[in-house]
């Protein structure tokens, strides 16, 4: 891996949540990173080492698809395009990054973390998840650069950029302890309350 390559993901265009829900979709069918840039900061993070440009703060990397398993079973078959989308119009079930937001923008948006369905699974509900997606409408864009193997670039990116959002490989960051605490007190509150 070449040097230059965190500074290409950092200098990639951001496309908003309407750029992206649009048709045609701008986000390729490929494989990748992609880096989540805000406009209003979630919660109380010290975002004086983060990348910053254009009146945005980039905090939270991913990668689509993950690292193939090395049990044998099949890799997964998501590429840039099913994981942003998801990203913008899914749950806290499945996107940790909706599930940080929410958690993160709890009382500012007066919403809660809790057990649906059987009681399994745990989202903000159909009014906090449309709450959620319309703050990040507002204030979350996302860049990306298309990559074979993304999870390379993620571990170098985690590693040399200060990324408070992230939790996986990111225990080196400053904000990690407040994040796990504040994520695992809204899980705790969540097993506690019904299931809605």
């Amino acid at each position: 891996m070449n040097a230059i390559e965190p500074e290409t993901l950092i200098s990639a265009r951001c496309y908003s949540r309407d750029e992206v829900l649009a048709r045609p979709c701008p986000v390729p069918k490929s494989p990748g990173v992609y880096g989540w840039w805000f406009r209003q900061i979630p919660g109380a993070i010290d975002i004086t080492a983060c990348e910053k440009r254009d009146g945005l703060t980039l905090l939270y990397t991913g990668i689509s698809p993950s690292r193939p398993p090395a049990n044998g079973k099949p890799p997964s078959s998501q590429s840039l395009f099913h994981r942003i989308r998801y990203h913008y119009t899914g749950n806290a079930e499945g996107s940790t990054l909706r599930k940080t937001l929410g958690v993160l923008l709890a009382g500012e948006l007066g919403i809660q973390l809790r057990r649906v369905g059987s009681g399994t699974r745990r989202t903000f509900g159909p009014t906090g998840e449309a709450a959620l997606s319309q703050w990040m409408a507002d204030n979350a864009l996302v860049s990306w650069v298309v990559r074979e193997e993304p999870w390379v670039l993620e571990e170098e990116l985690i590693a040399s950029l200060d990324l408070p959002l992230n939790l996986q490989g990111n225990a080196h960051n400053d904000f990690y302890p407040t994040l796990r605490r504040i994520r695992a007190e809204a899980e705790r509150v969540a097993r506690d309350l019904p299931i809605v």
